[in-house]
This record gives C-alpha cells, structure tokens and sequence, in this order.
C-alpha cells in the first residue's frame, strides 16, 4: 500500500482507499459528504513521536496541549489518556480540561483577556501557571489570590517582536523596572515561567532560533533587575507532523537544545505547548464535487466556513473516485460560500478528468478548522473518530447541536 498526503493512516491500494484500515467505500456507503474524520491511532503515534524526542534532548521536559487546536471532547480525552497537560485560554476550555480529569497542576491558564471568573476559578482549582499577557493582569491576579489565601504561579508571555505583535508583553529596562515595584506589593503571586510563542508553522531553526533570542532578551531585562524565573517556555508553533516528519522534529529538538546551551540560559523546566503538531494531520474531510467550472475551476460542499484560511492548514486534495490517476493538472478549488473569496487552492495539481459527483479527499484539517469555522447558513458535518478497522460518530448536527464549548 501506498501512502496518501505521506500519512501512513492514509492508504491507497488497487483504487481503494484505506483510512487506517476502515475502506472508505465502506464509510460513504453509510454517510453523505461532507465528512470529517479523524485517525485517533495517528493522534496517539503525533503526541508519542513528540514527547520521545524532547525527553530524549530535555530530561526537565514538560508539555501542554493547546485546546484552541481542537477543543472536541473525544480528542481532548485522547490527548489526556496519554498524559499532556492542557494550555487553555478562557473558562468554557478550563471547565473542559478539568470535566476530562485534566490534573490541575499539568494545567496553564492564560490568554490576552482574563476575566475575573477565570482568574477566580483558576486560582480556585489551584492551576499550575496563569499566564500574563498584560502588566496591568499582575494587581488583578493578586487580588483574587489573596481573596483566597492562596500563592499563584505566574508565567510572563513576552512579546516576540515577530511584525510587531500584540500579543505578550513587550518589556524595556523602564517597563522591567515598573514591574518590579508592582510586584513587591503583590505578594500572592509567583513569578516561575516566561514565555515567547513565536509565529505558527515553523518549519526551520531560524523561527525557533528567533523565539529563543526573544526569550534570552527578556531574560536578562528581569535579571538586570534581580528578579530570577525559574522555567522558560517556547509555546508551540510546529506544523503538521507530515510536514514535520520524525528526522527533521528530532533536528529541530536537538538544535533548540543546543541554542539554549550557548546562550548561556539557565532553566529548571522547559515546557512546550503543542496543538498542530499532535493534530493537524489526524483530520481529514471526506467531500465531493458540486460544481465543475470553465478554466478547470472545481466547486466543493465545503468551504472556508468549515475548512478556513485563518486555520492555516497545509492542505492537500485527492481526487478519492479516481485515486490511481496522475494528479497532474493544475485547478483551481473553491467552496460553497456565494463570495469570490472562497478559495481553497488556486493552480492546484489534480486529476485531468474532473466529473461532479467525484469524492474528494482534503487532509490536514485537525487543527483549527473547527475552532475558527464560522458555521455559515450550511448544515454542519458529521465527525466519526476511526480506531484501526471501527469508528464511532462523535458529533451528529440533528443530536449534538453544535461542537462549540458549552
């Protein structure tokens, strides 16, 4: 068997395809397109493939899953069964990761708003690290520790200086010497971690290389003023584990290692927080052709209301009805959304024939798609979880409602 999109859960063999071992005729002889689909066996070999490789470069090795990658119940329980931590960003995933039996110390809470009911239910269920992307959070965390009686841990997201980001706090010797004088009123708080989250996709040394300097800049502001943090964060960032493959992740680990020794930077923990990497390439959408257009444009029963551009997925689309053809051909993919701006692919290589009915496989749709769908006035897909040769349903539209986080 041949693999498809260089995923060995994706199979082709003798014009069939093999999702795991499920056939995929035998899936749409049960459900109509479209559909997605996820492969918990490749969720588990993603997150497995990670950890073996960082502990094997950092025995202080920590990680955390992002839940906005993929907040669905049954992945987060997959994700769980294999012992990660949980990075979250507001209370409904909170509430989500604790219902899951998610440890309250492999839980980090942090976003660029935190209200007050997630700082008190943070504080409340004792997470590991709050993560502060504002000064000004610094006196509102503190107030609600000492309502409690309690000493937070806090991590500082710092500014990666990536196109002039908003996101994390963006320090100079003036600025570190206002925290410090903030800080000695507030004595419910402890400040352990930093963290710079550099961009999504790294897919070269350089983009980690940058995020470390980041880190080290930072580091040596809060040194200039005696205050020392214990554990350094590089957030998450990593494409999809196809585009990563097992040689190049164990590259990239190994040079992040190296970095960090020769700039001299002290840590007792490194924590990693991946989304895409565990999941992006577990999902997959199983859809078909509506419409067949002039100029080799192709129209698909999904579109960027479900599989959007914000979700920045590498992907990839097989003509699955005639899988054993060259996908030599260039065309153009479109969705369903009555705008000139849905496209999925321009001058995308396919097959020559293109027929309306044709399936359509598109991989690379696990991380998210599903958090930035913005539903449209479309009826939503069913999602199956595909275990070697069963699957089950884990969301059906007319039973479940919706997948948002209640």
């Amino acid at each position: 068997m041949k693999n498809i999109s260089g995923n060995p859960f994706l199979k082709k063999e003798s014009g069939k395809i093999f999702i795991d071992k499920v056939p995929l005729d035998e899936i749409l002889n049960k459900f109509k397109t479209p559909l997605m689909i996820f492969l918990e066996n490749r969720i588990r070999a993603n997150i497995r493939t990670f950890t073996d490789i960082f502990r094997s470069e950092f025995e202080n090795f920590h990680c955390f899953y992002s839940f906005k990658a993929n907040y669905l119940s049954e992945i987060c329980k997959i994700v769980h069964s294999e012992g990660i931590g949980a990075e979250i960003i507001g209370l409904p995933e909170l509430k989500l990761a604790l219902k899951l039996g998610f440890p309250s110390n492999k839980i980090i809470v942090g976003g660029p708003y935190l209200s007050k009911e997630l700082i008190e239910s943070s504080i409340k269920n004792k997470v590991k690290e709050v993560v502060l992307y504002n000064l000004s959070d610094l006196k509102k965390i503190n107030l609600v520790a000492k309502k409690f009686d309690y000493i937070q841990d806090i991590c500082i997201r710092v500014n990666s200086q990536k196109y002039n980001s908003k996101l994390g706090i963006k320090l100079d010797e003036k600025k570190v010497a206002i925290f410090k004088e903030t800080l000695r009123n507030c004595k419910n708080v402890n400040i352990k971690t930093i963290l710079s989250h550099h961009s999504s996709q790294m897919n070269n040394f350089r983009q980690f290389r940058d995020n470390i300097e980041a880190i080290t800049y930072n580091l040596r502001l809060f040194s200039g003023v005696g205050i020392s943090i214990d554990n350094i964060n590089l957030g998450g960032g990593f494409p999809e584990a196809t585009v990563m493959p097992y040689k190049q992740l164990r590259i990239i680990a190994n040079e992040i290692k190296l970095e960090l020794k020769r700039l001299g930077i002290k840590y007792n923990n490194i924590f990693f927080e991946p989304g895409r990497y565990f999941i992006g390439d577990t999902g997959l959408f199983i859809s078909k052709i509506v419409k067949v257009s002039e100029n080799r444009w192709i129209f698909l029963n999904i579109g960027n209301h479900i599989c959007p551009k914000f979700a920045k997925c590498s992907l990839r689309f097989y003509n699955a009805s005639q899988i054993n053809e060259p996908h030599k051909v260039k065309t153009s993919i479109a969705g369903i959304i009555p705008t000139d701006q849905d496209v999925l692919a321009k001058d995308y290589f396919f097959t020559d024939n293109l027929n309306e009915g044709d399936k359509v496989l598109v991989t690379n749709t696990g991380a998210y798609c599903l958090t930035f769908s913005n539903r449209f006035p479309y009826s939503l897909p069913k999602i199956l979880l595909i275990n070697d040769n069963g699957y089950k349903q884990i969301f059906d539209p007319k039973i479940d409602g919706d997948f948002s986080i209640n």
